[in-house]
């Protein structure tokens, strides 16, 4: 028998579930508790009792994302068969390709500020950290950050050209693993021993 908190946790997964197809079909301009409470098979006011508005879901549904890169970039970081720069170039890559098969959720997952949700900041800092991990592997914990940065921009911008046209390879002769790889292989490596 299914509890009621069982219940209401599977109506809210259901009402995630369908904010997430909306969105990738329409922008968020497509997701309204009404739709999505329709693309869930509940009533008009499930979605009310789930989250206070249209913000709060669409919170929900990045924080959601952002749990799930982190479990990818765990993944990578447990995967001992990578070297520390193969392992940046699979991670960064990931990224870029959920950027470009998912560019609603991606671009949400970015709009969310850190500061004005603890859940967002929560998630999107444990992908952060293991992030990081994966940086110091390559170039050493006292140079992660910066490189960290550098990387994340780069790929963010080279997904983002993607996205909008502007990184045509007839003009740049590389698409965007390339320029990711590239800038990986810029960064020293010093897991190497002397």
């Amino acid at each position: 028998m299914v509890t009621r908190a069982e219940s209401a946790a599977q109506t809210r997964q259901a009402l995630l579930e369908s904010a997430v197809v909306l969105l990738d079909h329409g922008g968020p301009e497509a997701v309204t508790l009404r739709e999505v409470g329709a693309g869930a098979g509940v009533s008009r006011s499930a979605a009310y009792r789930h989250f206070v508005d249209k913000d709060a879901l669409l919170t929900a549904v990045a924080t959601d994302a952002w749990a799930a890169v982190a479990v990818g970039l765990d993944a990578i970081t447990g995967d001992d068969s990578l070297s520390p720069e193969r392992a940046l170039r699979t991670a960064l890559g990931a990224l870029s390709d959920l950027g470009h098969s998912r560019p609603h959720l991606y671009r949400l997952m970015f709009a969310q500020k850190a500061d004005d949700s603890a859940s967002v900041a929560e998630a999107a800092g444990r992908a952060q950290d293991m992030f990081l991990e994966l940086v110091g592997r390559l170039a050493g914990d006292e140079h992660a950050r910066p490189y960290a940065g550098v990387l994340m921009a780069a790929a963010h911008g080279a997904t983002d050209l993607d996205l909008t046209g502007h990184l045509p390879r007839e003009k740049w002769n590389a698409d965007r693993h390339q320029l990711i790889d590239l800038v990986v292989g810029m960064i020293p490596n010093r897991s190497d021993p002397p």
